[in-house]
């Protein structure tokens, strides 16, 4: 099985390159602020007008250990960065987007739009880490919501969204890849992408966590995607952060268990409109807080 599931991305990548879509490095100039290489659920894309105002100008090292999408990164294209997150196939893609990045664009090419292909797409397990992101980024942007979400086993498992219409930004990817050029990228756990962290550098926590919760169980809803444990770890590393001298901001949800962990940080209130709900009525204007030191 794993050998045919090969084949049929090596007839993929021939097919796109006899049809002449490999197209090399564009020639476009790469704009100050890029976007991110691919859509994101729970990215800060719709916040970045709050947050930056929050942000020093001057800083050293940017650290955003729970990169998912990395809007902010891409919005401000740091000149020293580190990016990590525990989420393997997606430093895979990072790097993969930045060391061989019209390799991705070939396999990404040849896949084609359909419910069809998503479900064999979504099936394979690719060994190539090539066309392991280029997989990646074709999951996650035709997913429904945008959604990335694996089962008990690790294989991914978000149905097809049927966004049928949608093209593929190959241009945007480019920029992405000249972003990434000279930023660290680490799979691991967070506490290890901070580690180096001096005093003046900027640190941005995004961990995940969800804001459907209303009034009540916030623990409950977030055990399963981010513990409470993981956010009292986060916080007590972020205090010693800026013990440090490090620049901390953080994203969370707004939630008074949220803000009880963070005393000693400014909370800011920011509202953003969710694009997650099943209907536009379930969509809706959430508030989220983002805590500075």
């Amino acid at each position: 099985m794993r050998d045919l599931q090969r084949g049929v991305f090596e007839i993929i990548k021939l097919v796109s390159r006899f049809m002449g879509s490999d197209k090399r490095q564009s020639d476009q100039t790469m704009p100050a602020n890029c976007l991110p290489a691919f859509r994101w659920a729970g990215g800060k894309r719709r916040l970045l007008s709050q947050i930056v105002p929050l942000l020093p100008k001057k800083y050293n090292h940017y650290y955003e250990p729970f990169c998912g999408g990395a809007a902010l990164f891409f919005h401000l294209r740091p000149s020293i960065a580190t990016l990590g997150d525990k989420n393997e196939d997606l430093i895979n893609c990072y790097r993969q987007v930045k060391n061989r990045c019209e390799d991705v664009i070939d396999v990404l090419q040849g896949f084609k739009n359909t419910k069809r292909n998503y479900y064999e797409i979504r099936k394979a397990n690719p060994q190539d880490r090539v066309e392991r992101a280029a997989r990646f980024i074709y999951l996650v942007e035709l997913s429904f919501n945008g959604l990335y979400r694996v089962n008990k086993d690790g294989n991914f498992n978000v149905p097809y969204g049927y966004k049928t219409k949608k093209k593929f930004d190959f241009d945007q990817i480019r920029y992405a890849s000249k972003a990434l050029a000279d930023v660290k990228l680490v799979h691991g756990d967070f506490e290890t992408t901070v580690a180096q962290a001096q005093a003046g550098d900027l640190i941005y926590f995004d961990p995940p966590y969800t804001v459907a919760h209303g009034n009540n169980g916030f623990v409950q809803y977030n055990e399963k995607i981010f513990s409470w444990d993981g956010q009292l770890r986060l916080a007590r590393l972020a205090n010693e952060l800026a013990d440090r001298g490090c620049i901390v901001v953080i994203s969370n949800a707004e939630h008074s268990s949220i803000k009880s962990i963070y005393g000693n940080f400014t909370s800011h209130a920011v509202t953003r409109h969710s694009g997650i709900g099943a209907a536009a009525a379930a969509r809706k204007h959430i508030s989220e807080f983002v805590f500075t030191k």
